[in-house]
C-alpha cells in the first residue's frame, strides 16, 4: 500500500490545507479516547490522507522555520528507535556475543562498538528517507526498479526476514525451556511463540505510543537482566576498557569478528525504520519540519544505540568472564549457554540461569513482534497488498514459522546441530546485506527522491565505504563456506552460478541510473561548480524551484549530510 507523500515539485492548495486542518494546536499527543491503530497508520492509501493525519501523533511545529530544541519534543519523538534497536538485540545478536566473549575474550569489544556506530549511520540514513519522502524503503524501491529488479529485491528481503526470525523463534523458545525447567519440548515452545501475532496486533490495537512503550519495557527488561549477570560476573575492569579502546584481531577470531558485524546490519531493520518514523504527523512540504524531525529521530536513535550496545556489552563480558580460554569456549551457543552459566556461577539469591532466561525471553518476544511488524511492511511497499491488519500478520508471521518448525524438528538432536544451523542462518542473513544497504543508499542519495535533503557527497563516500566493507565480508563468508562445504562436480557448479548472478545483481544495483555517483568516480569531490552540496549545483539538478531553497527566514538550505543544528543552516555543507 502506498503511504501519503506530499510531493515538493507538484504541491497543491488542497494538499496544504488538508495538512493545515490537521496540525495539532497542543504539544500533547491524542486524545486519550482516540484510538489509534499503528499498522493502520502506517499502511494508509494516497486517498485516506485525513484518517492518517488523525491517526498519526500530533505535534505543533514553529511556522517561522527550524524550532530550537525542545526535551518535551524529543519525548514525543522518542519510540521509533526503541522499535529499531531491537534488531540490535535479537537472539542472533545475543549469541554473536556470547560466541565472540567466549573465544575471543575481551579483545573484539571495539569492534562491537565501531559495529554499533556503523549501524547507527546506517539506521539514520533510513529515517531520513522515511521522514523526507513519507515513504519507507520498500515502497520506493517499487517506485523506482523494474518489475524484475524489484521482484529479486523482495524476494531477498523475505529471505532476510525469514532466516532472522527462525534464530528469534528458537531463541525464545529456549528461554522457556529454562524458565519452565523444560516442561516443554523446543517444538511445541516455538508454537507458543508462534502465537506473538497476536500479541502484536493487541499491542497496536491501543495506538501507537502504548505499543512503544511495551517494547521500552522488553528492552528495559534486557538490560535489567544482563546489568545483574554483568555485576555478578564480576569482569576484570582493566581487560574491559583495553578491548573496548585497542584494536585487536587475530587469525583465531575472525570468524567471531564476521559475526559482530553480520549481527549488527540487519536487513529487514533498515525497511522497518524508515516505516516507524512516518508514526509522527510530519508535513514534508515545510523544510523546517522535516529538519526538527531529523535531528530529534538521530538522537532518540543515537540514545537507543547506546543502550544496546551495554545491553551487548553485558552478554560479552559476562562470558569471556567466565568461559575464554577454557575447553567450553567453543561449545557455548545459545542452547546450551544457561547451562554452562549455572555451572559456572550456581545459583545465588537470583539464580544467574534464570535472569539468563528472563533477558532472553525478552530479546526473543520483542525481536520476533518487530520481525512480524517489519515483514508487514516489506510485503506491503514491494507488492502494493492491500490486506487487513490480521491477515497479513498471520501472513507474515507463516513465512517464518513454518520453515522454523521444519529445522527444529531435524537440528533438535543436540546442541552442536542448533549452533550448525544458526552459523548458516548467519551467513544467509549476511548474504542479504548488500540488498537492503544498495537500494537506501542509492534513494537517499538523489534529488529526485530527498530534494533538499539529499545526502552531500562526504555522506555519500561513507555510504560507499560500508558497502564495500560488507562486500569484503561476504567474500570471506562465500570462500569459508566454499571451502568447509560445498563438495562435489555438482555442488561447485551450482555454487559457481548463484555467485555469479549474485554478484551480477549487485553490480547492477550500484551502478543502474548512476547509483554510485560520478563525482566519487572522478574524485571531484570538492568542485565548487558541480558538488552537490552547493547551491548552484541544488537548483540545477534537483528540479526543485528556486524558491523551495529557501526556509521562511530566507537563508538558502543546503543538502544536509545528515542532521544539522538550525544555526548553520545558512551555512555551505562541504
Amino acid at each position: 500500500m502506498e503511504f501519503n507523500n506530499f510531493s515538493r515539485t507538484n504541491q497543491t492548495q488542497d494538499t496544504l490545507h488538508i495538512i493545515e486542518d490537521h496540525v495539532s494546536d497542543s504539544d500533547t499527543l491524542l486524545p486519550s479516547n482516540v484510538t489509534t491503530s499503528a499498522s493502520s497508520y502506517y499502511q494508509g492509501t494516497s486517498n485516506d490522507v485525513k484518517e492518517d493525519e488523525e491517526n498519526a501523533i500530533s505535534i505543533r511545529f514553529d511556522e517561522s522555520g527550524t524550532p530550537p530544541f525542545s526535551w518535551n519534543k524529543l519525548w514525543l519523538y522518542t519510540g521509533p528507535g526503541i522499535l529499531m534497536s531491537i534488531a540490535f538485540l535479537d537472539p542472533g545478536n545475543i549469541e554473536g556475543d556470547l560466541q565472540a566473549g567466549a573465544i575471543a575474550g575481551y579483545s573484539l569489544i571495539w569492534l562491537l562498538l565501531w559495529a554499533t556506530i556503523m549501524g547507527l549511520f546506517i539506521q539514520l540514513l533510513s529515517a531520513r528517507v522515511g521522514v523526507a519522502t513519507g515513504k519507507h524503503l520498500a515502497e520506493l524501491c517499487r517506485e523506482e526498479y523494474p518489475p524484475w529488479a524489484r521482484i529479486v529485491l523482495w524476494v531477498m528481503a523475505e529471505v532476510a526476514v525469514i532466516a532472522a526470525d527462525i534464530q528469534e523463534v528458537v531463541g525464545t523458545a529456549i528461554a522457556i525451556q529454562i524458565l519452565t525447567q523444560g516442561v516443554f519440548p523446543l517444538w511445541l515452545s516455538v508454537v507458543i511463540t508462534s502465537a506473538d501475532c497476536f500479541v502484536f496486533l493487541f499491542l497496536e490495537s491501543y495506538g501507537v505510543r502504548k505499543m512503544e512503550a511495551a517494547f521500552a519495557i522488553m528492552v528495559a527488561t534486557m538490560a535489567v537482566s544482563f546489568a545483574y549477570m554483568f555485576a555478578d560476573a564480576k569482569p576484570n575492569g582493566r581487560e574491559l576498557l583495553i578491548g573496548t579502546i585497542i584494536p585487536k584481531l587475530s587469525s583465531k577470531t575472525v570468524q567471531q569478528a564476521v559475526g559482530i558485524f553480520g549481527c549488527v546490519i540487519t536487513p529487514h531493520n533498515v525497511y522497518l525504520h524508515s516505516a516507524l518514523v512516518q508514526s509522527r504527523k510530519i508535513d514534508q512540504t515545510k523544510i523546517g519540519q522535516v529538519q526538527e524531525a531529523i535531528t530529534y529521530y538521530s538522537i532518540e536513535s543515537s540514545i537507543a544505540l547506546l543502550v544496546s550496545f551495554f545491553i551487548n556489552l553485558f552478554v560479552t563480558t559476562v562470558f569471556a568472564k567466565g568461559f575464554y580460554g577454557t575447553e567450553k569456549a567453543t561449545s557455548v551457543g545459545l542452547a546450551n549457554a544457561g547451562q554452562y552459566l549455572e555451572e559456572k556461577y550456581g545459583g545465588g539469591t537470583l539464580p544467574i540461569l534464570y535472569m539468563w532466561g528472563i533477558g532472553l525471553l525478552a530479546a526473543g518476544q520483542s525481536s520476533t513482534i518487530t520481525g512480524t511488524y517489519a515483514g508487514q511492511f516489506i510485503m506491503g511497499g514491494f507488492l502494493n497488498l492491500r490486506l487487513q491488519e490480521w491477515v497479513r500478520a498471520i501472513i507474515t508471521r507463516s513465512f517464518a514459522i513454518l520453515p522454523t518448525m521444519v529445522l527444529v524438528l531435524v537440528f533438535d538432536r543436540s546442541d552442536g546441530a542448533m549452533d550448525a544451523m544458526n552459523e548458516w542462518l548467519n551467513v544467509l542473513q549476511s548474504m542479504q546485506i548488500p540488498f537492503s544497504l544498495i537500494p537506501l543508499f542509492t534513494m537517499v542519495s538523489k534529488p529526485e527522491v530527498m530534494g533538499v535533503f539529499r545526502i552531500g557527497t562526504n555522506v555519500q563516500v561513507i555510504s560507499w565505504m560500508v558497502v564495500a566493507l560488507v562486500m569484503v565480508i561476504n567474500s570471506y563468508v562465500l570462500f569459508d563456506f566454499f571451502m568447509n562445504v560445498v563438495k562435489g562436480v555438482a555442488s561447485t557448479l551450482s555454487f559457481g552460478f548463484l555467485s555469479i548472478g549474485y554478484v551480477s545483481f549487485i553490480i547492477y544495483l550500484i551502478f543502474r541510473d548512476g547509483a554510485l555517483p560520478a563525482t566519487l568516480l572522478s574524485g571531484r569531490l570538492f568542485d565548487r561548480d558541480t558538488h552537490p552540496c552547493s547551491q548552484t549545483s541544488q537548483m540545477e539538478h534537483s528540479g526543485i524551484p528556486h524558491s523551495k531553497f529557501h526556509n521562511t527566514s530566507g537563508t538558502y538550505l543546503p543538502f544536509l549530510p545528515l542532521s544539522i543544528s538550525p544555526r548553520i543552516l545558512s551555512r555551505k555543507i562541504l
